[in-house]
């Protein structure tokens, strides 16, 4: 059985698209939501346990640095965002807030939306705290590198408790992308 990691992820994206195109979906990339869909997202975030809650003052903070939205017919089927901190004067982006509809979960847009804000971010410092197996394939698929804690400066460490982000390692991991892991050892 071929596993999505055996596949090229190229390959993976373009289908994605290819969906997308064939059943009128469309990707944008947006910086402001109306605040019925904001309020949408942040009861959705409440419903799911595989989302944190964000409330919408949160989530209109977040839109403001990138969201890609997965809508057809003005209808919101799909989203990311990301969340700045500040870490020691570094802007450090996290992916948040990945949700991608029942009926189009099995079509690869989760890993398409991951993408395309993982490409938008190549250029700074972007982690995924990631808790499902499927989210820890997608990353690698992306080319992250899977980062412990003690891989980590002591100072970015102490930076993530404060914000509330230290996990325990059994049950979640963190992904940086490449630009991230040149530098995660530095931060001071």
């Amino acid at each position: 059985m071929e596993t999505i990691l055996d596949i090229e992820l190229e390959g993976v994206i373009e289908e994605a698209e290819a969906y997308c195109e064939k059943e009128g979906l469309e990707i944008e990339l947006v910086y402001k939501l109306s605040n019925k869909s904001l309020e949408t997202i942040s009861e959705r975030s409440k419903e799911l346990p595989t989302l944190y809650y964000v409330n919408v003052e949160m989530l209109r903070k977040r839109v403001g640095n990138g969201c890609f939205v997965l809508k057809k017919s003005g209808v919101i089927y799909g989203h990311i965002f990301v969340h700045e901190h500040q870490v020691k004067g570094h802007f450090v982006y996290e992916r948040s807030s990945l949700w991608v509809d029942n009926i189009y979960r099995s079509c690869n847009l989760g890993l398409l939306l991951m993408y395309k804000m993982t490409e938008l971010f190549s250029d700074t410092f972007l982690i995924s705290i990631a808790q499902t197996t499927k989210v820890h394939h997608y990353n690698e698929l992306l080319g992250m590198t899977h980062v412990s804690l003690s891989k980590m400066s002591k100072v970015l460490v102490e930076e993530l408790e404060k914000l509330g982000k230290l996990r325990d390692e059994l049950n979640y991991r963190y992904y940086v992308n490449a630009c991230f892991a040149a530098e995660i050892g530095q931060i001071k």
